[in-house]
């Protein structure tokens, strides 16, 4: 049996507990086998945790990873400005190799913070398809289909790209990748297409992923015309289902988060795109207490800017405290498990706890560091003081991705020229 250790650190538990122990990982079949002290097993490699807490990989539930080339491209705009003037102009000029570095340097970026997992919606989709298989991380993926300012056939021509992508990439990457079908926005895709995504998708057994209640230009126009909110309609769609899930949910009202709540639909929470588009708060803590399945999400680089994934949580943390006007809410162990467990749960992957027969998606996070000094409470640093750039080791599926900070899976520093090359040839074209 082909064996990893992870020896000398702390484990960080699924009930939020912190114990001294080792971890041995099945790499053939990429699954834990044993965590604990004193394991009886002869590891065919070792990685050293000596000093560092091992967590759960953190799980990206909502992002557009080759927006990256669209960092620091326009900022200090509102949401739909920002689209319609700056990001879909500049996103027609993309081309596919552009989408494929974009999506390389995006993961070299998650690999490098302990993020294991993600979700998302782009273009292109067979070319971060490749990347993802290239770098070793677990993945749902899905082409966003728009139809506002096309004519029927154009649009229907979306839709059917956004539902064949999902069928055909299905369990790609010896099944790390699997799909959803990803219309836009309830805004931005007619109530026809809605329809047919969600029964097409549903009927293959595939989730139905989309941003709803970003804002209250998402909201308003969908109560004047229907007099109903959002994930009313969204339920008359048949988009809201226990497969399904969204992302913000900011404008939710208690009708809406009761429906969230019996559905089992999954909320991917973006905190610091929201701030940043001054979009608003989202009401997590009332989500949470009423039992809705609630995920992190950094959304693209773009809206961001960055994927740092500790950075999210506490930005989830801090805004879900003004929110609910209550320091105690979204606590640093909700927090957390937002971050990882709940993720996961959200977009329906396995992952976000160590536990036996779990898969290895693993972070081994260094806490020598003056920022995480002294360790009072282990868990409040990984929702209030951790960065990205405190990871040592990144795992996934059993494979190392990353050791000693060193990227084993993609070449970061040709990543980071071949970017750089494309973004200045990409402003050339826009």
């Amino acid at each position: 049996m082909d064996t990893l250790r992870i020896e000398g650190g702390q484990v960080l538990r699924p009930d939020m507990t912190v114990e001294r122990a080792d971890v041995l990982v099945d790499r053939d079949d990429g699954t834990i086998l044993d965590i604990g002290t004193d394991l009886d097993a002869d590891a065919s490699e070792t990685l050293d945790a000596d000093g560092c807490l091992v967590m759960p990989g953190l799980v990206n539930a909502h992002c557009h990873v080759s927006m990256t080339l669209l960092r620091g491209y326009a900022d200090d705009k509102e949401l739909d400005a920002w689209l319609r003037e700056d990001i879909w102009p500049a996103e027609a000029a993309l081309t596919a190799d552009d989408i494929r570095v974009g999506a390389e340097l995006g993961l070299v970026e998650m690999i490098r913070s302990g993020t294991t997992t993600f979700a998302d919606m782009y273009f292109d989709v067979p070319e971060i398809v490749d990347a993802v298989e290239d770098a070793g991380l677990r993945a749902r993926l899905g082409h966003g289909s728009v139809t506002i300012g096309k004519d029927d056939d154009d649009a229907w021509d979306d839709i059917e790209e956004s539902i064949e992508i999902a069928r055909e990439f299905d369990g790609a990457a010896d099944g790390r990748i699997r799909t959803a079908v990803m219309p836009h926005s309830l805004t931005t895709v007619g109530e026809k297409y809605l329809r047919e995504a969600a029964a097409e998708a549903h009927e293959d057994d595939i989730p139905v992923h989309y941003h709803a209640n970003e804002t209250t230009d998402e909201v308003d126009p969908i109560v004047e015309e229907r007099d109903e909110h959002p994930l009313s309609y969204a339920k008359d769609l048949g988009m809201l289902t226990e497969r399904d899930f969204i992302a913000h949910g900011v404008h939710v009202d208690d009708e809406e988060i009761s429906l969230l709540a019996e559905s089992g639909t999954g909320v991917v929470h973006c905190p610091a795109s929201n701030m940043k588009l001054a979009s608003g708060m989202a009401p997590v803590q009332d989500m949470l207490d009423a039992g809705v399945t609630v995920g992190i999400g950094t959304d693209g680089a773009a809206s961001n800017n960055d994927l740092d994934m500790f950075d999210e949580m506490r930005d989830a943390a801090m805004i879900g405290k003004l929110a609910a006007d209550d320091a105690s809410a979204v606590a640093a162990e909700d927090v957390v498990r937002m971050g990882t467990a709940g993720s996961a749960d959200a977009i329906g992957l396995p992952g976000g706890a160590l536990e036996v027969g779990g898969v290895a998606d693993i972070a081994v996070v260094d806490l020598d560091a003056p920022h995480l000094t002294p360790a009072n409470d282990l868990v409040s640093h990984l929702a209030y003081a951790a960065r990205g750039s405190d990871v040592r080791h990144t795992v996934c599926d059993g494979q190392v991705l990353m050791q000693d900070r060193e990227v084993l899976t993609l070449d970061e520093s040709s990543v980071m020229e071949r970017a750089r090359e494309a973004v200045t040839e990409l402003r050339d074209r826009i």
